[in-house]
């Protein structure tokens, strides 16, 4: 790609109150190529942040209304960080220290070099480039921290803090969560029967039966061995019991089969409802409290569910249990 072209994909936010300036700036950026649009105080850039989403902006210091200090300040406490460049006619080396102190990336003084100008712009472009892709290989690398590498769910890492999270927001909305646990039955004969690589492939199937079958808004994780933890958020009773026959009988009808061999298997499953008006419960009681639950499907005599509802008697505190027996 063409430096031209490349510039042509670049957003540039010009924000002066002197419109000569703002007119001197923003023609030779788009001789350059660069898409800009200007803004004549703080406000408006504010305004044209949220809506344009410039990669650079170019910010004068002395406005009316809100300056250039107190809009970087605004701009710096935005989730998304973009590259800011001070372009004051205050060259004294206190206002330089106070605007790169505020978080400017760079200052230039007036009047100015446009050449000079356009290199410090191409060097900002260049850093946040950098910066981009070191936050996108953060993103990759906490994937790889938190994600299973077998089944592609998350690990148990992660699990509790997204689950805690849900159920404070279940608290605050007055809505209920659902801790699903789920074991698959005598698993132990797959790789005893076949071999250690089939065992695998059949936990990465059964993760990948889970990801088809959750919502967005839901999330699971491999508990460990070949035991599973779904997390339903947003959902009555009716339709956890829903979900956990669905997924019983999604696992129950599936012929896991590779190259070498075949094998047809169930899953026993508990899960505990926790709803905000009767009892406040944290995570990993919760995920305590449908363990429990597995179990007894375990002890019932497998390929079922059992459930309980979390009260305010069995928390220390109390549950009112409950139990679906497969007909």
């Amino acid at each position: 790609m063409t430096l031209q072209a490349e510039n042509q994909q670049r957003k540039i936010l010009v924000v002066d109150d002197d419109e000569e300036s703002r007119k001197i700036v923003s023609r030779a950026l788009e001789f350059e190529g660069y898409q800009v649009e200007t803004a004549s105080s703080g406000d408006e850039a504010i305004s044209n942040m949220n809506t344009w989403k410039p990669h650079l902006v170019l910010l004068d210091v002395s406005m009316p209304g809100l300056n250039g200090i107190e809009t970087l300040k605004l701009l710096r406490a935005q989730d998304e960080y973009v590259s800011c460049i001070f372009v004051s006619g205050k060259s004294n080396p206190e206002d330089v220290i106070r605007g790169l102190d505020t978080g400017a990336d760079d200052y230039v003084r007036k009047p100015f070099d446009v050449l000079e100008l356009l290199a410090r712009v191409r060097s900002q472009l260049r850093i946040k480039d950098l910066n981009d892709r070191l936050q996108k290989a953060n993103v990759k690398l906490k994937e790889l921290v938190d994600i299973d590498d077998l089944t592609g769910l998350f690990n148990m890492r992660s699990l509790y803090k997204k689950l805690d999270f849900e159920l404070e927001r279940a608290q605050r909305y007055g809505r209920q969560v659902c801790v699903l646990m789920m074991d698959m039955d005598h698993f132990k004969n797959v790789n005893d029967s076949n071999d250690h690589l089939f065992g695998s492939y059949v936990l990465s199937e059964v993760g990948r039966i889970i990801k088809d079958n959750v919502r967005k808004v839901d999330f699971a994780a491999r508990y460990g061995g070949d035991e599973f933890l779904i997390v339903l958020t947003e959902i009555e009773l009716n339709g956890a019991k829903a979900f956990a026959e669905r997924l019983r009988v999604k696992i129950e009808n599936t012929v896991f089969k590779n190259e070498s061999y075949s094998i047809r298997l169930t899953a026993s499953i508990g899960f505990a409802m926790a709803s905000p008006k009767q009892a406040a419960v944290d995570g990993r009681t919760l995920v305590r409290l449908a363990d429990q639950q597995l179990y007894k499907a375990k002890e019932g005599g497998r390929n079922r569910y059992e459930y309980l509802v979390c009260t305010a008697d069995v928390l220390g505190v109390s549950t009112s249990p409950e139990m679906f027996r497969k007909s």
